[in-house]
């Protein structure tokens, strides 16, 4: 074991020095022995203090455990002759800490009245016969819960230690260097998880290993949370869940770990929706059973008793479902009166004296936006999509609501226009960037996230809960280094840089359309290659992940497996299963063997998926048996099939002899090249045009349509053709790539042929070289497209109140642009208006269309859609409101809401004519902050249809 030396590294706050961890030995002796070569700190906090802090202690003295293999004492002394104390304390709780406040060695004024403070101090000299001793005083309980999980974290626990087997590094020795840490409090007051749609790979995980989802499941729950600073939870309801029924010792222990107990937006007044049926209530219809329910809902507040809860108010239809239509806003407006009134009657305290927080959630916004509001101490909570796309942000004007708001955020769904429940498909990023326009806009009281079954949603989880703590300690270009700490938190020096770019891309390529989504016509399989690129990212991907997997040392094999190799293998290989259904089809339609190769390896991929689910349950012993059980193959409707179903495949009948045939990239159509019909639209007779600038290869599919091998040969007719592979045999098909010689092509432009021949067949195929190209610059037109990432931009002109950021790895290619500051004001459009520019090349004048590739942003702001503009070269700009036709049916999403979340992008288009061909600049005016700019599509009469858009065009000259 090592020797650790630590200096505990934190975000700078204030004036305050810093706490982080160092490895080597401070020569002065200024450093605190946690553990020293011959002595071991001793833990003391006094008896009087709230149960918290002694469990807290006591993970404590845990967490040295783990790391030295030496157990620290606990002492509630009331005085301490020890060498090296630990003080664990809050404000006005510990007679030491009080001696030391009298001796001004420590001062705590700073944490008094204060949320979720703390301070970690080293002393000298504290008392008599006392060499050092280190302090760590919260300003309540769950303050000096953090201060010492900070510990924790620093002396290398990870929050995941339990959740994902993260590696505990052995030290001998721990020293601390002398510190003075204050910390920040919390930027949002409560911030929390909600288990939900646990039905069935928590809820049956949970019953294996421990019974149930009672207490003793919870506190493993409670634990992860404290660690991660959380406060806030929504626990499991599914059918037949219920917290305060299942297990009485739910809620009391929730409140001995600091948790902070709410009801999900359905489920008002401390009571779980399955509570209504065993209390046998009859209609949930406050107009027709308004006694039964108010009998009901006093039970709620009734049990809660002095637990530290906040209480749901309102009322939605009955199993989260909308209320009728006929329910009007004054009705609601009396349920939450009366819901007041038990509070009230029941605490013996005016209600405003209990925390409360009413959701505005689906239909409920309807009736936010005609005008209902709650009383000004309760908090507002507003929500996403369900899709991560928030709905609503307050308004100036409503910024002193005294309650305050609060934001409901999705990594789990179940509801249209298809669950997602199986992987994390969320981005971080994306979280950043929703999250801070939440936050910039006043919602700073309540943030919850809908986290499933809380595996696999370590990284979004710790993500989200540490930006709810701090968000001015994560800006945009600090995002790659957060999976890189990340990594390095739950794999120490093993390969962190390696393990955060894997973290990256899995969840970019997860994030471009969830598995559960994913058909077998997802990713085109004619155009730009866009299917097998999918497949070798993913795969390459996998491949990357299996080699550092089988390069770690054992102890880190469980957690990397979890948290890294698992969720990547088991996406790519969904995403090859689809694609290779899709290639099934697209080739069975065009009587190749080829088809009966893809349903083949459909039936293989389907396979493997269970045997890589296995593995995950087989994992440690099964530890985690049972929790990556949801089904997620073979969605008809927005549910969760029964059972995993394969996708559908088709096998064709080819002829014993072998036959050739051949495809080409971007053929003509039908692009059958084996018909005996000599009529033009049987042939695919030429490829597309090769350019000097672009420099294309394109391919041909040899094609064979018998059982028995093909043998073939493609023989270019000049010079100047090159083939990548002139001759083969195969028995489904070979992909071989034509290119050109460009120092022997002629410079005026040729079209030069290919013969293909095989099977006692030949074809004729046309190769054509254009004209050289001399002079181009910028992003170059390859056949009728230019396409370029919104961050490669040539130049961005921003003024002195708003500015362009860019958001690296957020969206579904590249990198995105966003406004900063996200409260910034509409802006009027002048010629020194923050823009972006783009410089292409075309090869003819004519007609272009621009499409501008944005996140799926709503219109937050409710007034009348987020507006950006696009022109060309010097001419006006042309408007663009991205949100505009998106009108919403009653309490259902609309298609254009389906579509832009199952494809995770919204496409806006303007019309534009170029009358010379050559350079000119792309333009993009900052209207409205809260867009998203992904990537720009320039449409010169060649574009294709494809899923992700065609890649970034050839740049040419210097950024």
């Amino acid at each position: 074991m090592k020797v650790l030396h630590i200096l505990l590294l934190l975000l700078p706050c204030l004036a305050f020095s810093q706490i982080s961890v160092r490895h080597t030995l401070n020569k002065n002796n200024s450093s605190y022995p946690i553990v020293g070569k011959n002595d071991v700190a001793t833990i003391v906090y006094s008896s009087s203090e709230n149960i918290l802090v002694k469990k807290s202690v006591d993970f404590l003295a845990g967490d040295i455990e783990s790391v030295s293999g030496k157990r620290p004492s606990v002492s509630t002394a009331t005085k301490t002759q020890e060498k090296y104390p630990i003080i664990v304390a809050t404000v006005g709780n510990n007679d030491l800490i009080a001696e030391l406040v009298a001796k001004k060695k420590i001062n705590v004024d700073v944490l008094k009245g204060q949320w979720e403070r703390f301070i970690i101090q080293t002393v000298d000299d504290p008392f008599p016969g006392v060499k050092k001793a280190l302090v760590i005083v919260g300003s309540d309980r769950r303050g000096a819960a953090y201060g010492v999980f900070t510990l924790s974290e620093k002396i290398g626990v990870s929050p995941w230690y339990w959740w994902a087997d993260a590696v505990i590094e052995k030290n001998k020795e721990i020293y601390l260097e002398k510190c003075h840490y204050i910390s920040k409090g919390p930027a949002v007051k409560y911030r929390g998880i909600f288990i939900n749609d646990e039905s069935p790979a928590f809820r049956n995980w949970a019953t294996e290993k421990f019974g149930g989802i009672n207490h003793q499941c919870y506190e493993k729950i409670f634990e992860v949370m404290l660690r991660n600073k959380a406060n806030f939870l929504w626990p499991s309801m599914w059918l037949p869940t219920m917290f305060n029924v299942d297990d009485p010792l739910n809620p009391k222990v929730a409140d001995e770990y600091g948790i902070v107990v709410s009801t999900s937006h359905h489920e008002p007044m401390m009571r779980a929706h399955n509570e209504w049926s065993v209390f046998n209530g009859g209609a949930w219809d406050y107009e027709k059973n308004k006694e039964q329910l108010r009998r009901f809902w006093r039970g709620g507040i009734e049990r809660m008793g002095n637990y530290e809860s906040v209480v749901t108010v309102g009322m939605r239809g009955d199993g989260d479902e909308g209320m009728s239509e006929e329910t009007s806003v004054g009705l609601l407006k009396t349920i939450i009166k009366d819901q007041r009134q038990i509070i009230s009657d029941v605490t013996g305290k005016p209600a405003e004296k209990t925390p409360q927080v009413w959701a505005i959630y689906k239909e409920v916004q309807d009736y936010y936006d005609k005008g209902l509001r709650v009383d000004d101490d309760i908090t507002i909570l507003f929500s996403d999509d369900n899709w991560g796309n928030l709905r609503y942000l307050p308004k100036k004007a409503d910024l002193n609501h005294k309650g305050g708001y609060g934001m409901y955020y999705h990594f789990d769904y179940v509801g249209a226009p298809v669950s997602y429940r199986w992987l994390n498909v969320t981005q971080i990023e994306r979280v950043w960037e929703q999250m801070r326009l939440s936050y910039e806009h006043g919602v700073k009281n309540l943030w919850i996230a809908n986290v499933g079954d809380i595996k696999p949603m370590e990284l979004p989880i710790n993500f989200f809960l540490d930006y709810a703590w701090d968000p001015a300690s994560i800006q945009a270009t600090d995002l790659p280094q957060y999976y890189v700490n990340w990594a390095g938190q739950q794999f120490g020096n093993q390969y962190p840089r390696e393990i955060a770019e894997l973290l990256s891309l899995y969840t970019k390529y997860n994030a471009r359309r969830v598995p559960e989504m994913l058909t077998s016509a997802t990713y085109s399989v004619e155009n730009y290659r866009e299917a097998d690129r999918i497949v070798e990212e993913y795969n390459g991907l996998a491949a990357r992940s299996r080699k550092l997997y089988n390069q770690l040392s054992d102890e880190y094999k469980p957690a990397f497996f979890q948290l890294v190799l698992s969720p990547i293998e088991l996406s790519a290989n969904v995403n090859e299963m689809y694609v290779a259904a899709g290639k099934n089809k697209y080739y069975g339609e065009r009587g190749a063997a080829a088809a009966n190769y893809y349903a083949d390896r459909v039936r293989h991929l389907f396979q493997k998926d269970e045997e890589l689910t296995k593995a995950f349950h087989e994992l440690k012993d099964g530890k985690w048996n049972h929790i990556m059980s949801q089904t997620h193959i073979g969605y008809t409707s927005w549910n969760h099939p029964p059972l995993n179903m394969m996708p559908a495949v088709s096998y064709v009948q080819v002829p014993k002899p072998a036959e050739l045939g051949y495809l080409l990239e971007y053929g003509r159509r039908p692009q059958w090249g084996w018909l005996d019909v000599e009529a033009d639209w049987a042939f695919s007779e030429s490829l597309p045009a090769f350019d000097n600038l672009n420099q294309q290869n394109y391919y041909v599919d040899i094609l064979n349509r018998g059982q028995e091998e093909l043998s073939y040969s493609i023989t270019p007719q000049q010079n100047w053709i090159k083939v990548s592979k002139p001759k083969g045999v195969t028995q489904y098909i070979e992909r071989v790539y034509i290119s050109i010689d460009w120092g022997k092509a002629p410079k005026e432009g040729a079209t030069g042929k290919i013969l293909i021949s095989g099977a006692g067949k030949e074809y004729t195929v046309n190769v054509p070289v254009r004209e050289s190209i001399s002079s181009a610059s910028g992003y170059i037109e390859n056949n009728g497209v230019v396409a370029f990432e919104a961050a490669s931009f040539i130049r961005k002109i921003d003024n002195k109140d708003v500015y362009w950021t860019v958001v690296p790895n957020l969206g579904r290619t590249s990198s995105s642009v966003i406004v900063e500051p996200v409260t910034a004001e509409r802006q009027t459009l002048t010629s020194k208006s923050p823009r972006l520019e783009y410089e292409f090349t075309v090869v003819k004048p004519g007609d272009l269309t621009v499409h501008a590739f944005l996140s799926p942003t709503q219109d937050f702001k409710k007034s009348g859609g987020l507006k950006f503009a696009m022109s060309i070269d010097n001419e006006e700009p042309q408007l663009v409101n991205m949100n505009e036709g998106e009108i919403k049916p009653d309490y259902e999403y609309a298609e254009w809401w389906s579509k832009s979340v199952a494809d995770h992008i919204k496409i806006r288009r303007t019309k534009h004519k170029v009358d010379k061909p050559g350079k000119h600049t792309l333009k993009i005016w900052m209207v409205d902050p809260g867009i998203v700019f992904q990537k720009f599509v320039i449409d010169a009469g060649g574009l294709k249809p494809s899923y992700l858009g065609p890649t970034e065009s050839k740049y040419v000259g210097s950024k």
